[in-house]
């Protein structure tokens, strides 16, 4: 059991403490209610962007990257289409000083012209790297708007166009940071040997803000708005590019159910039985019988309506239709014959092992209690494993019946030129 204290301040703030005594280090985790999905389609990249312009300084700390050396620290930050999230780690004996640090620029952050030309050449510069000049690089820049034609997931995180990014103006980045980066709009998490109420009282001073005792009675931030829903499929789609890379790919995405949905953990325990492992039926009944190289079938784990996709590197001689065949076939298997209890309860306790040793540091804690926060459930990080195990044979096999129907099918053929 994961030990915190959930308080919400009156400026907004949620904050989580937890007493990590296996640590001499502290952690200070911040995610903001802000991704890819919160952009306008004709300025997208912006919250990426921003992950970098925040350690940009202020006024008071021009230099963020020197004063983490100087407290031996280490930082660094990640965007998805859902949210952004920041994390530092430190002795703890510096906490204090970390979450001034983490406060201020929150509050003071001074994004110069400079700056942001700087970080626009550095997003730039990574989008040529990943999506461009990588083998297999612009895969989800052409599954994403091949699946979804209304929701916002329809574009990357780096954005539909990185002309977006490179063409902003000053004016647009801090109308960004006025817009999301709010108290309010935030989670804070403090993992530390240190008590909960010095944890809190730290907070506060940092903040600015006492707890808000009546706040903290109800549910803390749960995720806001933007709960839009892509329009039901009706036909399936086809995307097929040459590209210079080693061998031919195929990708088969089919729309699922968004993360408050109690099919989405079914979809997750299936994506395991078809390939987790080399116990897994994709690489048994696939790659080794030499129809592909390799084999996934993985869920995007979007908290909105994600996606459930199988994919493959064809070997030589086999066709792109042998190959889709063969994914098709195993997800059929799935749909009319279900799946075992022994292999059900493999895949389960396959999970559970997998979700406690992701709560192995106490910054994996931290990250943790934010992300179920912002869910809106923070006691998840203590009963998920308990939920996945309430999960029955019946429940994959109806869950595989509605989700891999062919006019629900987003087929991408990768062709090696």
């Amino acid at each position: 059991m994961v030990n915190y204290t959930k308080h919400i301040l009156h400026n907004g703030l949620t904050v989580l403490t937890h007493e990590a005594a296996d640590t001499p280090l502290a952690t200070v985790n911040v995610l903001y209610n802000v991704g890819a999905r919160d952009e306008d389609p004709g300025r997208t990249g912006f919250a990426h962007l921003f992950e970098h312009l925040m350690f940009s300084g202020t006024p008071q700390v021009p230099d963020f990257d020197a004063a983490m050396s100087a407290m031996s620290g280490e930082c660094n930050a990640f965007t998805n289409n859902d949210y952004t999230n920041y994390y530092m780690t430190v002795p703890s004996q510096y906490l204090q000083d970390a979450l001034r640090l983490e406060a201020d620029r929150m509050k003071n952050l001074k994004v110069s012209a400079k700056a942001l030309e700087v970080q626009q050449r550095v997003v730039t510069e990574e989008y040529k790297q990943r999506y461009v000049n990588q083998p297999y690089g612009d895969v989800w820049l052409l599954l994403r708007p091949l699946c979804y034609k209304v929701h916002p997931y329809r574009w990357c995180t780096i954005g539909i166009d990185i002309r977006h990014v490179s063409e902003a103006g000053l004016d647009d980045v801090v109308a960004f940071h006025q817009r999301h980066y709010r108290p309010e709009n935030a989670v804070l998490a403090v993992a530390s040997p240190l008590s909960h109420d010095a944890m809190l009282r730290m907070v506060e001073e940092a903040f600015g803000s006492e707890a808000d005792p009546a706040a903290a009675e109800g549910e803390a931030m749960a995720l806001r708005g933007n709960r839009e829903h892509e329009p039901e499929q009706t036909e399936a789609r086809e995307l097929t590019v040459e590209r210079e890379v080693p061998t031919t790919g195929v990708y088969l995405a089919y729309p699922m159910w968004d993360h408050f949905d109690g099919r989405f953990r079914a979809c997750d325990l299936l994506s395991d039985v078809l390939s987790n492992g080399k116990s897994s039926r994709l690489y048994n009944r696939i790659v080794k019988q030499g129809v592909m190289t390799e084999a996934d079938a993985y869920i995007t784990g979007d908290a909105g309506d994600g996606l459930f996709v199988l994919c493959g590197k064809l070997n030589e001689g086999v066709t792109v239709e042998q190959a889709q065949d063969a994914l098709r076939h195993e997800v059929r298997l799935l749909a009319e014959e279900g799946v075992g209890d022994y292999e059900l309860a493999k895949v389960v306790n396959k999970y559970e092992s997998t979700f406690v040793l992701s709560q192995y540091k106490a910054a994996d804690r931290a990250l943790a209690l934010c992300y179920y926060t912002w869910l809106g459930d923070t006691g998840l990080i203590d009963r998920e494993p308990a939920e996945y195990a309430k999960v029955k044979a019946d429940d994959l096999r109806q869950a595989a019946m509605q989700l891999f129907v062919p006019n629900h099918e987003n087929r991408l053929i990768y062709l090696a030129k």
